[in-house]
């Protein structure tokens, strides 16, 4: 059996943490589901499971709807789905669009009760509540069918996670307290893959196809998963779907050096049109670098999709050195006068103290604040 397990579309969201950039973030969202399809047809995949959070929520625009169901049926074989925390199965809910029904291919399984599958049985367990403390694996049979392969589909926060108790907590061994071959889980935007007590893995998070925020570890994914037998230990490969690269970056200037090679770094990103950089400078800034800082700030916006520039850390250099004499008396202020004249010594550490005094100077101005 090989498959496609992904989930965690959330199309439709909102994005509005990244500004103008919103739209083009929203885009990508059905674009790389439009990938994950080109995936599943390339790797001879049987059938698709998407384990919840198709919609960012309940509200979303029905065309949206038609949208994703039209990129899904170009796989040309079975789709197996599931509502999430963010979707649940409610009245009135995303799941009641007549589109759902229109298409054979695609089945949104919502109730607790095994989907039979060439060779196997999947067992859905699809979620009817936002928030909820009841672990939704729990229906599940521990029954095995000899020959049969056994695949759960959840949504919901693995036991052990930082995550609210009410966020649909599914204990760490479901797959082998329902003797499950394989547990595809959704919720977690980030890709993560669980062994059981003999080694094997048997539950895993896909992760999101697209990341959606910054923050987020190994996202962009979706799994193909191949099982030779019942019992026998999945194979799980990683497939990546992702187009925008969210990076955080933290940078601190201390020398007239710094920022210049903080530019040069940005400047050898590649492909900064399909990344959304986090950039956050602290330090301290010397008046010949202001226009250095400048440049920067041109080049971040008018080569990267999306730019989150935070400067709020940085502190302009002293002009002069009074700024020692308002440190406390001391052993602080006898460092300081120290350092200064080191720095201004011919001495092989003489670099080595003038970094060290402007690290102490920065140290002293937010502390003043």
């Amino acid at each position: 059996m090989r498959f496609l397990h992904t989930a965690d579309f959330q199309i439709g969201m909102k994005a509005t943490h990244v500004g103008a950039a919103a739209e083009k973030v929203r885009e990508q969202r059905l674009e790389s589901v439009r990938r994950l399809v080109e995936l599943a047809k390339g790797n001879g995949v049987e059938f698709i499971i998407v384990a919840g959070d198709l919609f960012e929520d309940n509200g979303i625009d029905r065309t949206q709807v038609l949208k994703l169901v039209d990129i899904l049926e170009h796989f040309g074989g079975p789709v197996f789905i599931i509502p999430g925390n963010h979707d649940p199965l409610a009245p009135g809910s995303v799941w009641a669009n007549s589109a759902w029904t229109n298409t054979p291919r695609i089945k949104v399984l919502d109730a607790e009760r095994p989907e039979a599958i060439p060779n196997g049985l999947i067992y859905p367990c699809p979620i009817k509540d936002k928030y909820s403390t009841k672990d939704p694996t729990l229906w599940i049979p521990s029954e095995s069918v000899e020959g049969v392969i056994r695949i759960g589909i959840a949504h919901g926060n693995l036991e052990g996670m930082p995550q609210a108790e009410s966020d649909h907590r599914i204990a760490r061994n479901a797959a082998e307290r329902a003797n499950l071959d394989y547990l595809a889980l959704g919720h977690w935007h980030s890709t993560a893959t669980y062994a059981d007590t003999s080694g094997a893995v048997r539950t895993a998070y896909s992760g999101t196809p697209e990341t959606s925020c910054f923050g987020e570890r190994d996202s962009g994914n979706v799994l193909l998963v191949e099982i030779d037998s019942p019992g026998s230990a999945p194979k799980i490969s990683v497939l990546h779907t992702g187009k925008y690269l969210w990076v955080t970056k933290p940078a601190e200037i201390i020398s007239r050096e710094d920022l210049v090679a903080l530019r040069s770094d940005i400047e050898g990103l590649k492909g900064p049109g399909d990344i959304l950089l986090n950039l956050s400078i602290k330090g301290v800034l010397h008046t010949d670098n202001i226009s250095d800082l400048r440049r920067l700030e041109d080049v971040l916006k008018a080569r990267f999709a999306y730019v989150q520039l935070d400067t709020e850390g940085l502190r302009p250099a002293p002009d002069d050195e009074r700024w020692i004499e308002s440190l406390p008396e001391g052993y602080i202020r006898e460092a300081a006068a120290n350092l200064r004249k080191i720095a201004a010594s011919d001495r092989t550490d003489a670099p080595i103290a003038a970094r060290a005094l402007l690290e102490l100077y920065m140290i002293s101005s937010e502390v003043s604040q």
